[in-house]
């Protein structure tokens, strides 16, 4: 029993990993921000486990994060710690997202340059398919109970992880740069790189998070090797800040 519920653990936090780095590699730097543009084979393997992993409209979760950055801790933002307390958004995250991803019309007002496609429409908008089809491989492969169970403890990871990027990494932590963001390298190390989010804050269209020495961006290792055979083209080489530096 103990070493069933450790395989379920193990196998849940490796899908986790392999989540957040497609969801800060594509959904994040490349899609939201065109920080890095990928080749057509690593877009489609990115979409397809955002699918099969997450159940996230791509175009949806663009438009909610384009509006944080545009509104970010004032009324507007979708999901502003420092308006509604870091707890309620760790705990509610996926509700406070969802009432901008389920509205049409902010969707398409920051996420016009991204139309739904055919694909898009007959297959990966459809959440409950991708997910049902990653719990029903968990199950063949681990027994009926304990894919159940691994699947379970994936989706409240990523969802936990996700949440704690923009509720804790918008509490507590350093602020090297004049935003109201932080850095968290623990965070970081979870999310691929998502801890680093002061960084992100301070120079949104850089492809890199780790701007100061000792920072450690993996999400940032998963577009160096894809740029080496030739699968990533990163926009900026140097990171153009959009928020300066803090005086010491």
């Amino acid at each position: 029993m103990v070493t069933n519920i450790a395989l379920a653990i193990g196998v849940a936090f490796v899908l986790t990993q392999i989540a957040n780095v497609a969801t800060t590699v594509y959904l994040h730097r490349a899609l939201a921000h065109r920080a890095v543009t990928l080749s057509r084979p690593l877009t489609v393997i990115f979409r397809t486990i955002i699918w099969l992993l997450t159940g996230i409209r791509p175009r949806q979760w663009a438009a909610v994060h384009r509006k944080h950055h545009a509104f970010t801790d004032e009324d507007q933002d979708p999901h502003s710690p420092a308006r509604l307390g870091w707890v309620r958004v760790q705990l509610t995250n996926v509700a406070l997202y969802r009432r901008v991803a389920r509205d049409p019309e902010q969707v398409q007002k920051y996420a016009r340059d991204l139309p739904q496609t055919t694909l898009d429409r007959y297959v990966l908008d459809h959440a409950l398919l991708g997910l049902g089809t990653t719990t029903a491989i968990l199950m063949v492969l681990l027994g009926p109970w304990l894919g159940i169970i691994t699947a379970g403890l994936h989706f409240v990871l990523y969802l936990s992880l996700s949440a704690a990027v923009n509720a804790i990494a918008h509490t507590f932590g350093e602020r090297p740069y004049e935003n109201s963001a932080t850095n968290l390298q623990w965070l970081a190390f979870l999310t691929s790189g998502e801890g680093l989010h002061n960084n992100h804050h301070a120079a949104p269209t850089s492809a890199r998070f780790s701007l100061d020495p000792g920072q450690i961006d993996p999400g940032w290792w998963t577009i160096r090797a894809a740029q080496r055979i030739g699968w990533a083209t990163v926009r900026h080489d140097t990171p153009i800040l959009a928020t300066p530096r803090r005086t010491p």
